[in-house]
């Protein structure tokens, strides 16, 4: 059985832990976004790496550079993918120059109080080029549970909110629709109802593989939900 955060292992470990087991729904993402994927590819916020190895094996990618700010986080890194390029710290401290054609920030602005200000950097990133942000949040504040504090969540987004900070830091909106519906109610359940303040590994594993791929032809094929457990967003810097 897993210990809770604050016991032993870090609330990212649990994090991180169910992300390697949700093999479909990282495929499925990155396929999401693959489009904008290419040439210059900025991935802010690496965590341990999971998606930066996905990432490497995507050709249309000709340059991919990985930033994170935790220094753990780097060293395991640096030791599983020892040439990959990546800056220990956050968006401001990227070297000036460069033309980045994408950045790809998944699970990562909830993290960040000043939210604002990092959209309004990507943005000065990616003008240049009138690159791509390639974002994926958290949904919906009514299901913000403790579990989300233990992570270090500041929010959860609407879509009306999230469109509206896009806007308002630069970027012009190609696509913002919400994602996971079976997952709002595997998450209210699990984190809101019963209160468990860790991910049951096993639940995942049978989620990613016989609930979530039916759950996204249906989204992607036949019809956006109305609401779900996160938000997708792709939007152009103007």
């Amino acid at each position: 059985m897993m210990s809770r955060p604050g016991e032993g292992v870090s609330s990212e470990d649990f994090e991180f832990a169910a992300l390697s087991e949700a093999r479909n729904y990282r495929a499925k993402l990155l396929e999401d976004f693959s489009a904008y994927l290419r040439g210059g590819v900025l991935e802010v916020g690496a965590g341990i790496g999971q998606i930066t190895k996905e990432l490497s094996k995507v050709r249309s990618i000709h340059r991919l550079l990985s930033i994170e700010p935790d220094p753990s986080f780097c060293e395991r890194i640096r030791f599983n993918l020892p040439h990959h390029e990546l800056v220990e710290g956050t968006i401001a401290d990227l070297e000036a120059g460069g033309d980045w054609n994408a950045i790809l920030s998944i699970n990562v602005l909830e993290h960040i109080e000043q939210d604002e200000k990092e959209l309004a950097e990507y943005s000065r990133v990616l003008h240049r080029t009138n690159g791509a942000l390639c974002l994926f949040v958290p949904a919906r504040p009514e299901i913000y549970a403790p579990i989300d504090k233990d992570f270090g969540h500041f929010r959860r987004y609407t879509r009306v909110e999230l469109k509206r900070k896009l806007e308002r830091n630069g970027f012009q909106i190609v696509k913002l629709r919400y994602y996971n519906l079976a997952g709002y109610f595997a998450w209210w359940l699990s984190f809101c109802l019963l209160k468990n303040r860790a991910f049951n590994v096993s639940a995942v594993r049978l989620f990613d593989r016989a609930v979530f791929p039916v759950v996204h032809a249906l989204e992607s094929h036949v019809c956006p939900p109305p609401f779900g457990q996160s938000l997708l967003a792709i939007a152009l810097a103007k």
